[in-house]
């Protein structure tokens, strides 16, 4: 019998939250799947993600969770359609005064940016 194992990464400082972001690169995302969860201070989205840990063929469905958000501005992304696809390029963590901005860069220059006083963030896999 072949076990299936998924893989859950928690980043708690910047260079772990670049990890999660070499994982995350050209995962493709529904803008439906993006969501802020403003009383719960929770940022999230569903990916489709390449399965890097194997042959770097596979996709694999996964979830980016971050925590303790004050504040979430976008750049060039269509809220108005549910259905655009964004490819994220990378993600970006930066210390400003107190707090950090985490950068979500996607291609056609499209942006996301968190403000935070703190990193919580967390990558799982869904399904194989």
């Amino acid at each position: 019998m072949k076990k299936n194992f998924f893989a859950k990464i928690i980043a708690k400082d910047r260079k772990s939250l670049q990890f999660i972001s070499a994982f995350c690169e050209k995962a493709k995302i529904k803008s439906s799947e993006i969501k802020f969860l403003k009383d719960n201070k929770i940022f999230l989205f569903s990916m489709n993600r390449i399965n890097k840990e194997k042959n770097g063929k596979e996709l694999i469905k996964s979830v980016c969770r971050f925590e303790f958000i004050e504040n979430v501005k976008s750049i060039n992304v269509d809220q108005e359609n549910p259905e655009e696809i964004l490819e994220l390029i990378a993600i970006n963590p930066l210390k400003k005064d107190k707090d950090y901005s985490i950068t979500l860069l996607f291609n056609k220059n499209r942006i996301i940016t968190l403000t935070t006083e703190v990193i919580e963030a967390t990558l799982e896999d869904q399904n194989n």
